[in-house]
């Protein structure tokens, strides 16, 4: 028997001993599966925790929001009736206290800039910047994964050393040079790409929403015209983000294909000459839960950090919707912008926790390897 099996076999989950294999099935369904159903069940606690710290967070920056919305020169009863209007004259637990209710109502609160609800903002701007970065991290896992086979395929190859020479520069590109030199080459120099002032040609407008992610919906109403200019003004946002983060991701991934390489099972199924297939197959999957963790740190600062990159190409998202409530103490709008972004964050790090411990069964809860 290959060691392989032997280790599999030897895999024992010590959560269910041999009396709880011998209960009903509905509680052997739940043992098999409470690895991922925990953390499904805490997720809420956690978005609890982290919408009362966002709270108490937003209070600290510098500002009267009510002496913003009247103005220096109003007089005190219209500063006093503003702060009431705006909830800001009770106590701090009296309003915590309030802002928690409006959240088990999935109220986020009125906008003090502009009194539009907050909600109602956040809904216009997520979906596309959503769809930017999972256009940017789909094409970022792909280039990462392609870029990774050259080294491990032919290792000692020139194009090997110019792959890890640009994962040496993970960090060192900012965005914000990759985007001012990407639009100066391609748009300014070259005119290969539109202009960056948004996501469509003006004079054009975006089709009725069925999903309020703008290219799906114009996909989906078959808006051909549409769906070009769309395509042709993300393109430029997507590549510099790319070209950016790629070497993050790919840098994490080589160091651990390096380890994975070298370790004794592949050396075992090299000797018992396995099919170069699965032996490749066997690598990526034990090198691939860190860079999995780190996908995750990746999408989440392309949906909530990509201020410059909205801000260089016209693109109105949830980054430049946070600055701009910072600019005017708009805390109202920024910690439901901060609690969105939070519970979106959450939710991919819960993604990425079940697709490590399918890719690597031991990183489940409860579960040992016999001799480790």
């Amino acid at each position: 028997m290959s060691a392989g099996l032997q280790t599999q076999q030897s895999e024992v989950d010590v959560t269910t001993p041999a009396t709880v294999r011998n209960t009903s099935a509905p509680r052997r369904l739940l043992a098999r599966n409470r690895w991922w159903l925990t953390r499904l069940v805490v997720l809420p606690l956690h978005l609890f925790l982290f919408a009362v710290a966002t709270f108490f967070l937003v209070r600290l920056i510098p500002g009267d929001p009510a002496r913003e919305v009247v103005g220096p020169e109003a007089t005190q009863e219209d500063y006093l009736a503003t702060r009431e209007r705006l909830g800001l004259d009770g106590s701090l637990p009296d309003q915590l206290v309030t802002y928690v209710g409006r959240l088990l109502h999935a109220d986020l609160g009125q906008s003090i800039a502009n009194g539009r609800s907050v909600a109602a903002e956040i809904g216009d701007r997520l979906p596309g910047t959503v769809e930017l970065a999972v256009m940017a991290f789909s094409w970022l896992v792909l280039v990462t994964l392609l870029l990774s086979t050259v080294v491990v395929a032919r290792p000692r190859s020139a194009a090997a050393r110019v792959v890890r020479g640009y994962a040496q520069a993970a960090g060192a590109v900012p965005e914000f040079v990759v985007g001012v030199f990407g639009i100066f080459l391609f748009y300014a120099t070259l005119h290969v790409v539109p202009s960056p002032t948004g996501r469509i040609r003006p004079g054009l407008t975006a089709p009725e929403p069925l999903t309020h992610f703008p290219l799906l919906d114009a996909v989906l109403r078959g808006d051909v015209v549409v769906v070009n200019s769309m395509t042709s003004r993300l393109l430029l946002p997507v590549c510099v983000l790319v070209v950016s983060v790629c070497p993050v991701l790919l840098k994490q991934l080589l160091s651990s294909l390096e380890q994975t390489t070298a370790s004794q099972p592949t050396a075992f199924m090299v000797a018992t000459g396995a099919r170069r297939r699965s032996i490749w197959w066997a690598t990526y999957r034990r090198a691939l839960p860190p860079v999995v963790t780190m996908g995750g740190n990746v999408f989440g600062s392309l949906v909530g950090g990509a201020v410059i990159l909205e801000s260089l190409f016209g693109l109105g998202g949830m980054g430049s919707y946070a600055v701009d409530a910072v600019s005017t103490t708009d805390f109202v709008a920024l910690q439901g912008s901060l609690l969105v972004v939070g519970a979106l964050s959450m939710l991919v790090f819960l993604l990425v926790d079940i697709v490590n411990m399918v890719l690597d069964p031991r990183r489940k809860p409860g579960r040992q390897v016999a001799g480790s």
